[in-house]
């Protein structure tokens, strides 16, 4: 297992994870499964927040809402990429994106795509906050997928401006 983080990150481990209430409970459910697997000292607590909007300036500088998730598990490159990019339309700054794929090359490519947002003179930058591995859930059921490990990232919408 290996942590990646890149050198412009201003939040720090570990992180305050709270789980947008617009969230399924279907993907409630998934999301806290898959951060069980990641280290204790990158994930401090899980709580789904009902008053996120409300409470958006009053949060810590380590608090990551997920506003979205994208299951990428048994999917091939470059679909995992694919699916970040269309979900990330639906996110807004401040809020964060919850991938998890099996394709090691979308490690790379996830990391290469926000990389490449922070270069360009867009509006809204990501921050790839999370990119860690860790081995896949015991008997996962609820993936296709052939590999035990899973590739973590939390990718944060920033404002450039």
């Amino acid at each position: 297992m290996s942590t990646d983080h890149q050198s412009t990150t201003t939040l720090s481990a570990p992180y305050h994870i709270r789980l947008a209430q617009t969230l399924s409970e279907a993907a409630q459910t998934t999301i806290a499964s898959l951060l069980t697997l990641l280290p204790a000292d990158c994930i401090d607590d899980v709580q789904i927040d009902a008053k996120i909007v409300a409470e958006k300036s009053t949060q810590s500088i380590s608090t990551i809402v997920i506003k979205n998730m994208v299951d990428g598990r048994g999917l091939a490159c470059p679909m995992p990429l694919l699916k970040t990019k269309v979900a990330l339309r639906n996110v807004d700054v401040g809020e964060s994106l919850y991938v998890v794929a099996t394709d090691p090359n979308s490690q790379a490519d996830i990391r290469a795509f926000c990389q490449q947002t922070q270069q360009m003179l867009a509006p809204n930058t990501l921050l790839l906050v999370l990119n860690q591995t860790t081995s896949g859930l015991p008997n996962d059921s609820a993936s296709a997928c052939t590999s035990d490990t899973i590739f973590h990232f939390i990718i944060t919408k920033t404002d450039s401006n």
